[in-house]
């Protein structure tokens, strides 16, 4: 097909298995992972890198910050042949046993944000591809990190987290406090856009988030320990998942 309008990119240039990734600089550090690495594109913030995982072509995406960037990457990404999305990225957490520097792999995110309800109802649940945890979790044992499986978060405002920030301070504290208490692990601002149009579009994602601050003491970015041991996760899972894909004879 042609040139996609946001991505710039065509069909020979992605492959079907595909990292999101909220920050650019993010794409170089995973894309060092790939067997014949190079840039495709960086337009409109949304930077591109492609190589080979396991044999197989695999794609690194900068979606930028929130749905609606994200809403973008996924669908122009979907109709360039992409199936299969993992994202690498960061989150809050929203209880005291997740602790900075944590690993939360989310299977379900909680669809506090406005790109998907344009989408379809609120009833529509935004929920991880099962074999995508899977490899997730297999992944996390291998390397013996410290990590937490089930529900997260998503907004669309980082700073509507802080009470002192909003028009109803007391209703924006009881609204996090009540998120906590349905132990939601943590919140960040991409896993439910993605997880919705994979669905819709019969394709398959999953996150795995780097704990980097604390929703619930107030200190939204801390200094978190490095992030590399989660990006070899990562490529560890979709080796994964494209070994697992491939016919066996």
């Amino acid at each position: 097909m042609d040139q996609v309008l946001h991505l710039r990119a065509t069909a020979g240039d992605i492959g079907a298995y595909v990292f999101l990734c909220g920050d650019p600089s993010r794409v170089a550090a995973i894309s060092k992972y790939f067997d014949e690495q190079r840039e495709v594109s960086s337009a409109r913030g949304y930077v591109i890198h492609s190589g080979k995982l396991s044999g197989m072509r695999v794609s690194v995406v900068a979606s930028g910050i929130g749905g609606p960037s994200t809403a973008i990457a996924v669908e122009e990404l979907i109709a360039l042949g992409a199936r299969t999305f993992l994202r690498v990225g960061t989150c809050g957490s929203l209880q005291e046993h997740v602790k900075i520097g944590d690993t939360v792999i989310s299977t379900a995110a909680v669809r506090e944000e406005g790109t998907t309800r344009q989408y379809i109802a609120l009833e529509y649940p935004a929920v991880a591809s099962w074999d995508v945890v899977q490899s997730l979790v297999q992944s996390c044992r291998l390397s013996k990190a410290k990590f937490h499986i089930g529900l997260t978060h998503c907004k669309d405002a980082f700073y509507s987290e802080l009470p002192e920030y909003t028009a109803d301070p007391e209703g924006t504290e009881r609204r996090w406090a009540g998120w906590t208490r349905g132990n939601v692990l943590s919140t960040e601002m991409e896993a439910s856009t993605i997880y919705v149009i994979a669905s819709m579009r019969g394709c398959r994602a999953g996150a795995i988030l780097h704990v980097v601050g604390s929703t619930i003491d107030g200190n939204l970015i801390a200094k978190a320990p490095d992030i590399e041991p989660v990006l070899k996760i990562a490529i560890s899972a979709m080796n994964q998942l494209i070994e697992n894909d491939l016919p066996h004879v």
